[in-house]
């Protein structure tokens, strides 16, 4: 085997030394290490500014579906309303045909009929639209469903703390109470 001994830079005859070859991978590899540096300065900025980019682009997203909601909701609300007008509507003809109709009959019977067959087409068409009335009189005070307007003395023991009166009915829509039952409580 021959031994290679690390050649060292040969001088040219103006006496300037001659790079050899590991010398300039040397050279190559500083000017690379040079622009590495340079470029992580600038990859910071870089991130920086692509983070700051995708950031923006997903608030605006969020915004955009925020303000697609509200307007949704309140297209919802305006034809969930639409629906009971609707259903209301026939009972307003109705009565506005009652009206005309008693100003010209003295018989009370006919009014009382027709007065009751109109409450009556109201009260359907609310119902269909899961509008329920509950009833209070005779039973336990539930400050859930009911509002005390005031307490009367008890005839006896068996009403105590129970509703005697009832002022307003109250109403459910499904689960929910949409109002209150205003009742009198006996003490």
């Amino acid at each position: 085997m021959k031994n290679k001994e690390p050649q060292h830079n040969q001088a040219d005859p103006a006496g300037e030394a001659i790079p050899n070859e590991t010398d300039i991978k040397t050279e190559n590899t500083v000017n690379t290490d040079e622009k590495t540096v340079s470029e992580q300065v600038l990859d910071p900025e870089l991130k920086i500014q692509e983070l700051n980019d995708k950031y923006l682009r997903l608030y605006s997203e969020f915004d955009n579906y925020r303000k697609r909601t509200l307007k949704e909701k309140s297209e919802f609300l305006k034809t969930a309303a639409e629906d009971v007008f609707k259903a209301i509507l026939p009972v307003i003809d109705d009565l506005e045909r009652a009206i005309k109709a008693n100003e010209k009959i003295d018989d009370v019977a006919a009014i009382k009929e027709g007065i009751q067959l109109i409450f009556n087409k109201l009260k359907n068409s609310t119902q269909q639209k899961g509008l329920q009335s509950f009833e209070s009189i005779g039973t336990a005070f539930d400050p859930d469903v009911m509002e005390a307007i005031t307490n009367v003395p008890a005839a006896d023991e068996s009403q105590k703390g129970k509703v005697i009166d009832e002022v307003e009915k109250g109403y459910k829509l499904g689960d929910k109470v949409i109002r209150f039952a205003k009742v009198v409580i006996a003490q």
